[in-house]
């Protein structure tokens, strides 16, 4: 999980990073470069390999979250 947070420069879902916000101080998604489910395979010797599989909305459109 903490490899998936690095790797993505986005803030999404569990965590949060301050050079992606927006002004208000929301977090700001990516989905250009970031709209899949990862999981990372374990291969040895500190070596991990990145799987994904693409998420495609039919019916709703996914949105940038605001509590304000």
């Amino acid at each position: 999980m903490c490899k998936d947070a690095l790797e993505r420069k986005e803030s999404c879902g569990g965590h949060f990073r301050e050079e992606s916000q927006t002004e208000d101080g929301e977090a700001l998604r990516n989905d250009e470069e970031f709209m899949y489910v990862a999981a990372w395979k374990y291969n040895g010797e500190s070596s991990w390999e990145l799987e994904k599989e693409p998420l495609n909305y039919e019916v709703i459109k996914p949105s940038q979250r605001n509590y304000k």
